[in-house]
């Protein structure tokens, strides 16, 4: 038998009790507490995870993006209300033929003409139908836009209008430039003869005098080096916008041009702007430097295509953002030319637009010749000499009629 007194001083008394249950209740206290912590932890690392996988998977349609851009007028599309064709976003009313707004349907669905360059859709019967066309850069007059008629009844923008070269002042600058060009090309012309701006009928007729064939491949005509002496009347002072958008009050002056040397003058279309009458320039002086150095009787195909490489060649350095050579050349603050880096963004579309003509072009002569030159220049690693000497040796073995 266990003694009573003995199991008695073995158990705990009341206040011993007590203790005992403080002391678990503190424990389940920290242990509650701990697990608190560990659950808001594990809260917050949940959460944190939530947000990133939502982050992760948000759809676009939660996301604020900055309006997309109309294919037609270039404007953002503010209601989001638009048409997905031919592979652009659209307005409704900008998917329309461009001159007459009206819908691009005929009874058998929709047809359009499209321009490769300015991805501009209209209409067919608009190329037949009147419709004013921008003689430079080949747009459409649209109906939220009026055209300028000059006084040849060539059409211009107004895109166009704002940087044209009207007379022949106005040219004298890149007459001297083209030569600093021709000069930095080791190819000096030394010969002094006048660069005239005229109408499309005085070219047209001192085209008709030289007995150049160029209308036989459907070109027209818009600069021409004569080299025989003869009347020619030239824009003297730039015309004023008088009222329907045409521009009147122009000065012209007749003059002749002395023959009885290689070059007697550069022929070009006036109105037309400043870089188109450039690229113009370069071709035509290219013929004139030949004829000056005694290179007669070449294959027109390559001699037409060595003057388009030679004003390709003068546009691609034109939206650099240098000033001109004959700028940096001439010590004369009143003919310094402004840089090129002032062109505005049409002018540097335009650029692109001349140079994009010459590369595309698909015509048996211009576009023939300046593949098969440019391709003569890449055999001669970009050597202008060499590939002239190689022309010289083609046009001695082939006739123009075999190339």
């Amino acid at each position: 038998m266990w003694p009573w007194t003995s199991w008695f001083k073995d158990d705990p008394s009341k206040d011993d009790l007590e203790n005992g249950k403080e002391t678990q209740n503190e424990r389940k206290r920290i242990l509650l507490e701990k697990s608190k912590k560990k659950g808001k932890a594990k809260q917050v690392e949940g959460d944190e995870r939530q947000i990133k996988h939502s982050k992760d998977h948000m759809g676009e349609e939660d996301v604020n993006h900055p309006p997309s851009i109309c294919n037609g007028c270039r404007k953002p599309i503010e209601d989001g209300i638009h048409i997905n064709a031919f592979d652009g976003l659209w307005h409704p009313l900008c998917l329309s033929r461009l001159p007459c707004q009206k819908p691009i349907m005929n009874e058998l669905g929709r047809k359009f003409s499209y321009h490769p360059f300015w991805k501009e859709k209209y209409c067919p019967s608009h190329e037949e139908d009147g419709t004013a066309k921008c003689c430079s850069c080949e747009r459409l007059e649209s109906c939220s836009t009026k055209y300028v008629m000059l006084a040849d009844g060539r059409w211009l923008c107004r895109e166009c209008m704002e940087c044209a070269i009207m007379d022949t002042v106005e040219c004298h600058h890149l007459h001297r430039e083209m030569r600093y060009f021709f000069q930095g090309l080791n190819m000096k012309i030394d010969k002094e003869f006048p660069l005239l701006l005229v109408e499309k009928e005085a070219l047209n007729k001192a085209e008709k005098e030289e007995n150049i064939q160029d209308n036989n491949y459907g070109m027209l005509t818009r600069g021409i080096c004569l080299s025989e002496g003869q009347m020619v009347k030239s824009v003297t002072k730039r015309p004023i916008m008088g009222p329907n958008d045409k521009l009147v009050g122009m000065d012209t002056k007749s003059q002749r041009v002395v023959g009885g040397c290689e070059v007697t003058a550069i022929l070009i279309l006036y109105g037309l702007p400043r870089l188109l009458t450039g690229y113009i320039l370069a071709h035509e002086m290219m013929h004139a430097w030949l004829r000056l150095n005694g290179y007669r009787d070449l294959n027109i195909v390559l001699e037409e295509g060595l003057c388009q490489v030679l004003g390709h060649m003068w546009l691609v350095p034109q939206t650099y953002a240098t000033p001109d050579v004959a700028s940096v050349a001439s010590s004369s603050s009143a003919t310094t030319i402004s840089k090129k880096s002032d062109l505005s963004d049409f002018e540097k579309e335009l650029v692109e637009f001349c140079k994009y003509q010459i590369e595309t072009d698909g015509s048996p002569v211009y576009g023939l010749g300046y593949k098969k030159v440019s391709q003569m220049m890449d055999s001669n690693h970009g050597k202008l000499k060499r590939t002239i000497e190689d022309i010289v040796r083609v046009s001695k073995n082939i006739p123009d009629s075999k190339f």
